[in-house]
């Protein structure tokens, strides 16, 4: 039982599997209340993949992967489909305020309402329904440190990339407050009240046409930090081909989104996708069963889940064709149902082509079985 829950589960949701062997595994201990009966005619499930950072710093839970997976058991189908951070959405208030947000502030929103007194009750799933139309079944989020640990048991995974790139800036974890040096320290002293996003340049360079140093510096940590910060990024450089990454190499190759030659998020969501089939590719490998089953409560942290055992056990069901199911992939971007935008208060957003708050394009391209889902 526990090696057909790992090989579905891997399939279908990725990391969600090292949750699922240890509910299942705590359940025959623990849990003597029946379960509701499955819905045996269901042969359609949609399930949200999360990936967040996890930590202490700011941002905790501002999602870095959003990712719906659509599986249909009956023509064996599954479907990888990305939804772009930068997605500006509505959300409900309890003053009747108008009230938007970027989509990947969602599950932080939901994991603290008490912070956000304002806002009706919101899940992740429940907003990701409305703008793709899909029904979703269940979640599972994993963070960085889920990541590099599932794909370091797994042995790592072998990823094509598509081209070489090399991206100057990438963040190095821990050291997001480093200030480098002691000249840089000195130049941070000054400069902290006006290092903000919206403080006007020209009020700037009013305040110091004097001290072209401290006005470079200024400018730097605002608009460029990794000019004014170097220490805080690492040079990443990836070539084209057959590569073996370990863990914290391909949540690099996951995350990475400034290089010229393959830079944005749309990029990124694309080279999620690989990372995604790259694991699903290990773990229906046998091999992979007696490395995960000692581990699994190294991810009690790591991984959450709200998808109902009685769906896991329907998909139990599909193990012995698992190798028969085709895996497609589809990323939402400005190149077919979105645009660029820029918020009131000066954000780089995307909305749907049709207009703000409009998912009706969205959901009919999702729905399209010529585009997607065939």
């Amino acid at each position: 039982m526990k090696k057909f829950i790992i090989i579905v589960a891997g399939i279908f949701l990725a990391f969600g599997t090292f949750y699922f062997l240890r509910t299942s595994q705590f359940s025959k201990k623990t849990n003597n209340t029946p379960s509701s009966k499955p819905k045996l005619e269901q042969t359609v499930y949609n399930f949200l993949l999360l990936g967040y950072g996890g930590g202490a710093h700011e941002g905790t839970y501002l999602t870095d992967t959003i990712m719906v997976v659509h599986v249909d058991t009956k023509i064996k189908k599954a479907t990888l489909i990305s939804i772009p951070r930068d997605l500006w959405i509505k959300l409900p208030t309890k003053s009747g305020t108008d009230f938007h947000t970027k989509i990947n502030s969602v599950y932080q929103l939901e994991l603290f309402p008490k912070d956000y007194p304002d806002l009706k009750q919101i899940k992740a799933k429940t907003i990701i329904s409305k703008i793709t139309g899909l029904s979703i079944d269940g979640y599972v989020s994993v963070n960085f440190e889920g990541f590099t640990k599932a794909i370091d048991i797994l042995g790592g995974i072998d990823i094509d990339v598509k081209r070489s790139f090399t991206d100057p800036e990438y963040p190095i974890t821990g050291k997001e407050k480093e200030l480098c040096d002691k000249d840089t320290e000195e130049l941070f002293k000054k400069a902290a009240p006006f290092i903000t996003p919206g403080f006007n340049p020209d009020e700037r360079n009013m305040q110091f046409k004097d001290n072209p140093k401290l006005e470079e510096f200024i400018k730097n940590a605002t608009d460029s930090p990794e000019l004014a910060f170097p220490c805080r990024y690492e040079k990443l450089e990836f070539n084209k081909g057959l590569v073996h990454l370990d863990g914290a190499t391909a949540l690099k190759f996951a995350r990475s989104r400034y290089a010229p030659e393959d830079g944005g998020d749309f990029n990124r969501a694309l080279r999620q996708q690989q990372v995604i089939e790259g694991i699903k590719d290990k773990v229906i490998s046998f091999g992979f069963i007696p490395k995960i089953i000692p581990l699994m409560d190294e991810f009690k942290k790591d991984i959450k889940t709200d998808i109902n055992s009685d769906i896991i056990k329907k998909l139990i069901g599909q193990a012995d064709k698992i190798k028969e199911y085709k895996v497609t992939t589809f990323v939402l971007t400005d190149q077919n149902v979105l645009k660029n935008a820029v918020s009131d208060d000066k954000q780089y957003i995307l909305i749907p082509q049709e207009g703000i708050d409009n998912w009706f394009g969205i959901q009919k391209i999702i729905a399209s079985s010529a585009a997607i889902l065939k």
